[in-house]
């Protein structure tokens, strides 16, 4: 009688055994997916090129004089629509000032600060990195005012400030698209993921941006010829 019992006290234990194995597999399983995914992550941060840096560091200032531009609608009376579009511009450009200096930080690149001082504009380097302390007006960026147009935008006021404002602002915008096509067009760049969709999402809002400001634009002109 106990040999018979023998085989199922044998499959019992088998049983046993295995299910006993299987939380230990699942979190061998977890940990193997865990490590997959930041390695995956770790070798999307190592796509980039200088290019792609370039990029960063001069959309940052670019950006930089858009707010200085966008924080005189307000003290310059400018009418409710421009002043809600500047607002809209400050938000948007302040954050993605911040996402490109993190994106620089996470990928041990030198990260530039930005310093505003009424109209003007310096961005500061870290010691040691390539061009240490510039003015915005140094290496000027494509659609980037010039100091005579900033003053110019400054001592404007009202329906004038509007004109000023969104004629310079379609072409600070179109020079932001520009330096987009340049990154595309750039052998090897845009291939990290982080850069491909912040340009990518720059130039699709700063699109947008144009077609509404034209729009106002031409509402502005044709509230000054009447």
């Amino acid at each position: 009688m106990r040999l018979r019992g023998l085989p199922i006290l044998i499959l019992l234990l088998m049983l046993s055994a295995c299910s006993s194995t299987e939380p230990v597999a699942e979190s061998s399983q977890q940990t193997d997916l865990e490590e997959l995914f930041w390695q995956r992550q770790e070798d999307a941060r190592s796509r980039f090129v200088q290019a792609d840096v370039d990029f960063m560091v001069g959309m940052i200032a670019h950006h930089a004089q858009a707010l200085i531009m966008s924080d005189l609608a307000e003290p310059n009376g400018a009418s409710s629509p421009v002043q809600v579009l500047a607002a809209r511009i400050i938000n948007a450009q302040k954050d993605e000032i911040a996402t490109m200096q993190r994106w620089l930080r996470q990928r041990g690149q030198a990260v530039p600060e930005v310093h505003i001082d009424g109209l003007t504009l310096m961005i500061h380097m870290p010691e040691g990195a390539d061009g240490m302390d510039h003015g915005a007006h140094d290496h000027m960026m494509p659609g980037m005012l010039t100091q005579a147009q900033l003053e110019e935008l400054a001592a404007a006021e009202g329906l004038e400030f509007d004109r000023l404002f969104l004629t310079y602002m379609i072409q600070h915008h179109k020079g932001a698209t520009a330096m987009v096509d340049v990154l595309f067009a750039t052998d090897g760049a845009g291939q990290d993921e982080g850069a491909f969709r912040l340009a990518t999402d720059i130039n699709v809002d700063q699109l947008t941006e144009i077609a509404r400001m034209e729009m106002m634009l031409e509402g502005v002109i044709s509230s000054t010829e009447e």
